[in-house]
């Protein structure tokens, strides 16, 4: 739709109507700060708004709302000029009318309504209704009581930035398909939404479908697809195949429900296939593919791989496990619990994950030809990270910068600079079982002949050893418990990301089961194993 209405025009000839005669006296600067026009001649009245004064503002909003008046409904707000933008656009190109607020009772300061109106756009009209909440407050210069402004006052699913629009929508409507044909929705899968949103933005000319006529809402984001409210006219709906599993999402959508703020991807190691994709999470981000945030020791399968390529050591090489480990004047420790061991190899420290192994096999010298950028290569040339992959939606490819200094060692066990998702990990885990980069992609690359991303590999030996040291993570080492139960061919990594002021760390797991690898996180889930590992051990049960 963002080519569908000329928005200015329109708004702009709605608030002259609206305002009368009377809007050019409107006095901008006062609208700004709640100045204009004095609620009484006497003293500033201080403190919260009483419940009269709740009321009678909150009726007066919601009389100047229903008769389209914007200049009056803003200036009955905190914020009046951007409270008079919403408002001039809800009647102007979002084409809404015969407004009814009708208020229910109010608890303390808030008062919920619902609202029924109409979208009317060339001849075609379709009732809206939607639940609401506002907030009234106390005007800090003028002591007036005020609506306390925000965009899901006049929608619930406004965000700053956001606006209304009513018109030809910018994109086809889509019916996307998983790869076996199955119809992908967002109610049936939820978590899927913001997704087949972003897959109708991109691919909705591409799939063979005409517009419909839509309200929708129209995103600050330019790489956010409109969400549509009402359709007013159908378009017919372009097939779009994915290569999502419907089975695999399923348990995906299943498993993030019982851990907030979590995130999964499940790929196949063999093609790149993204298989799912799911977040649970309260403000709707796609985490999964987007997300920027340390891995914790789920990081350790590239750096093990670069101390394994460079010939620091191998799987049964030594990788002794002291207490702590000083790297340039800063002091790193270990899992609470963990017993030091002086005669580990890389295989056992890897497995039960001693941060102070990897810590101390990072240095450079003469036999360990190591920099400060070996992590950066190994994490590009190898893994493929940070390669500008075109997954077919908006995504994060991951990125581990050269760093000096006490990062270089955060870095090497998932902290310091490093920023990935589980989109990123997911791939890692499929690079690490097979030796070969594929990038991940959700639709193919022959719908609309963009490029993957490409990288070497790994050596042969190299993908050996990263593999069965994963497997002995998930059958004696740190994701045994979460990997409990699954059959045949099964490997894991665990992580927590310790992050500044958050008591509990973020959980990352990480596994793959035959040709099928996922990875997820959970934002305060404590230990890898504890929220993300069950997460990947259901995804991984539906064996692709």
């Amino acid at each position: 739709m963002r080519n569908g209405v000329k928005a200015t025009i329109v708004g702009g000839v709605f608030a002259v109507m609206v305002g009368g005669a009377g809007y050019g006296a409107y006095n901008i600067v006062g609208a700004v700060s709640g100045d204009e026009g004095s609620s009484s001649a006497g003293a500033r009245r201080t403190g919260p708004p009483s419940g009269d004064e709740v009321r009678e503002t909150s009726e007066k909003f919601f009389a100047a709302w229903e008769r389209g008046d914007a200049a009056a409904a803003a200036d009955l707000t905190d914020n009046a000029v951007a409270a008079r933008e919403l408002l001039v656009a809800y009647g102007g190109q979002a084409h809404i009318g015969r407004v009814k607020v009708t208020p229910g009772t109010a608890a303390g300061p808030r008062v919920p309504f619902s609202v029924s109106a109409t979208v009317s756009y060339e001849g075609k009209s379709k009732p809206l209704t939607y639940e609401g909440e506002l907030a009234v407050v106390r005007g800090e210069t003028t002591g007036r009581a005020l609506v306390d402004w925000r965009p899901s006052v006049l929608h619930p699913d406004l965000k700053t930035g956001d606006t209304l629009v009513t018109g030809e929508s910018a994109s086809p409507p889509i019916e996307a398909v998983d790869r076996d044909g199955v119809v992908l929705t967002k109610a049936k899968y939820p978590s899927l939404g913001p997704v087949l949103d972003a897959l109708r933005d991109r691919y909705g000319d591409k799939a063979g479908g005409t517009p419909g006529v839509e309200l929708a809402i129209r995103h600050a984001s330019e790489t956010a697809g409109d969400t549509s409210l009402v359709t007013l006219a159908e378009g017919r709906a372009g097939k779009l195949r994915t290569t999502i599993g419907a089975g695999v999402q399923a348990a995906a959508e299943k498993a993030v429900e019982g851990y907030a703020e979590s995130s999964v991807v499940a790929v196949r190691p063999s093609t790149g296939e993204v298989l799912a994709v799911a977040n649970h999470r309260e403000d709707g981000f796609n985490a999964a593919f987007q997300g920027k945030v340390a891995p914790g020791s789920t990081m350790k399968i590239i750096t093990a791989a670069m101390l394994i390529d460079n010939g620091v050591t191998a799987m049964n090489g030594p990788a002794p496990c002291p207490a702590t480990a000083t790297w340039q004047s800063q002091q790193f420790g270990n899992l609470t619990g963990m017993e030091p061991n002086e005669g580990a190899t890389l295989a056992n420290s890897f497995m039960r994950s001693c941060n102070t192994a990897f810590i101390k096999l990072i240095d450079g010298s003469d036999e360990r030809p190591l920099t400060d950028e070996s992590l950066t290569t190994e994490a590009q040339e190898r893994f493929g990270l940070g390669k500008d992959w075109k997954t077919g939606i908006v995504s994060f490819d991951g990125s581990v910068p050269a760093s000096g200094g006490p990062n270089r060692a955060a870095n090497a066990i998932g902290q310091g600079e490093v920023q990935m998702n589980p989109l990123n990990m997911a791939s890692v885990t499929a690079t690490a079982v097979t030796g070969t980069f594929r990038q991940p992609y959700l639709v193919s690359p022959k719908l609309d002949g963009r490029r993957l991303a490409t990288a070497r590999g790994l050596p042969s030996g190299t993908a050996a050893q990263l593999k069965q040291m994963m497997r002995l993570t998930a059958t004696s080492g740190t994701g045994a418990r979460a990997m409990a139960g699954l059959g045949g061919d099964i490997g894991a990594k665990t992580g927590s990301a310790d992050v500044d002021g958050q008591e509990l760390s973020d959980s990352w797991f990480t596994g793959f089961r035959g040709d099928l690898a996922a990875a997820a996180m959970a934002e305060r889930g404590g230990h890898g194993g504890d929220a993300a590992g069950p997460i990947v051990a259901a995804v991984l049960r539906t064996g692709g």
